[in-house]
């Protein structure tokens, strides 16, 4: 009887957690000790509680005040009762519910935050306005972030390239340790000869020998828009993983209603960050016809779109340009968005037109997008997401 009992209190603990509120708030449970000071830190965001325990007269409106003490005493609150995903959800929420980006422009307030992809769109949003003694503790949480994400996705990328790259620069009179056995059976499978179970090849395939010669060129073209501060993140790290790669020349693009070519910050994507200028319009047109520029060999050319789609430009000459580029041999591939919260808003009309052309427009997750990447560099369906829409 005991054990439901304990199950019981435990179902109304959680729920009066989750109802806040003063009092029991209709659970009959009263919060002591540690669950006291969780329910405080979230009702300074979501209830009507301001941090250090005042009231704020029973209003029911989040108050985490315009102190920084306050607001990093909390920071400090929230990471020692809940774990780093719940706290980066909270810390987004404060920063976009109660307007709290300006107090990110205080080294203090930055090292007491938790550190993530959207912390680090919200810097680079701030970075024109950032004061020069905050710009060096922002600089090192971007980094800390960046070097978070090439450690989880480096590796792999290289991984998967390399063999794609191999694969697409198979020759026909390969050497004997080149031979893809596997697809130069499958090619002579004509020439079968069943007295002596047996294939004769009459071709071989191979695979290309690891040149050090540039095998691909790979534009990435990245909308800097303000709903694409995840991708611009996650395209930067990609950016620097692939001019990692001798096999792979490498240009990244960012863009707004301007054109930012920042190819030579690529061996540092921190420095491709803070080069970036999240928010304003958007001029798809424009950014495309500039990569479209710097095609030089459109048959061995991956150019990737990074956008939502919300064209500022001229519409007809952006599809215009994408439909030239493919009809050269251009591969290209156009992502709504590259981070793991699927497609932002978007323009369902340009995304139908794209794929009218041949150029489905969807959203990729960082792990997927090396398998995307490979697919582009051997000619092959790319492996879009069933939720793509």
């Amino acid at each position: 009887m005991s054990g439901t009992q304990d199950g019981t209190q435990e179902r109304l603990r959680r729920w009066r957690l989750v109802l806040g509120g003063d009092g029991a708030d209709g659970t009959g449970c009263e919060l002591r000790g540690q669950d006291a000071a969780m329910d405080g830190a979230l009702s300074a965001l979501y209830g009507g509680r301001r941090p250090g325990g005042a009231d704020d007269g029973g209003a029911r409106t989040a108050g985490l005040g315009a102190s920084a003490p306050n607001v990093a005493r909390w920071l400090g609150d929230i990471r020692t009762y809940f774990p780093t995903s719940v706290v980066q959800v909270m810390q987004r929420d404060a920063i976009e519910r109660l307007g709290l980006s300006a107090l990110l422009l205080e080294p203090e307030m930055l090292e007491a935050v938790e550190a993530d992809v959207h912390l680090v769109g919200t810097l680079l949003s701030l970075n024109k306005v950032m004061p020069e003694t905050t710009k060096e503790t922002a600089r090192a949480v971007v980094r800390k972030v960046v070097e978070q994400l090439e450690k989880r996705l480096s590796s792999r990328t290289r991984a998967t390239l390399t063999g794609a790259l191999d694969r697409s620069a198979r020759v026909s009179r390969p050497r004997h340790r080149d031979i893809d056995w596997d697809r130069t059976i499958r090619a002579n499978l004509k020439n079968y000869l069943p007295e002596y179970r047996t294939v004769v090849p009459e071709r071989l395939i191979g695979y290309g020998r690891a040149a050090q010669s540039v095998k691909k060129d790979v534009v990435l073209c990245i909308d800097q828009s303000g709903s694409m501060a995840a991708s611009v993140v996650y395209a930067s790290v990609f950016g620097a993983v692939l001019a990692s790669m001798r096999a792979i020349a490498t240009r990244l693009v960012v863009f707004d209603t301007a054109v930012v070519d920042l190819t030579d910050e690529l061996d540092d994507p921190v420095d491709v960050l803070f080069g970036t200028q999240l928010g304003g319009g958007t001029d798809i047109n424009r950014a495309l016809a500039y990569c479209q520029s710097q095609i030089t060999r459109p048959a061995d050319t991956v150019v990737v779109l990074i956008s939502d789609l919300y064209e500022g430009g001229i519409r007809d000459e952006m599809l215009k340009r994408v439909a030239a580029m493919k009809a050269s041999g251009v591969q290209f591939v156009a992502l709504l968005a590259l981070s793991d919260e699927g497609a932002p808003a978007y323009d369902r009309e340009h995304a139908a037109a794209l794929a009218a052309l041949g150029a489905p427009a969807f959203a990729c997750t960082p792990d997927l997008f090396p398998e995307v990447m490979a697919a582009a560099i051997e000619k092959r369906p790319l492996p879009i997401p069933d939720m793509a829409g």
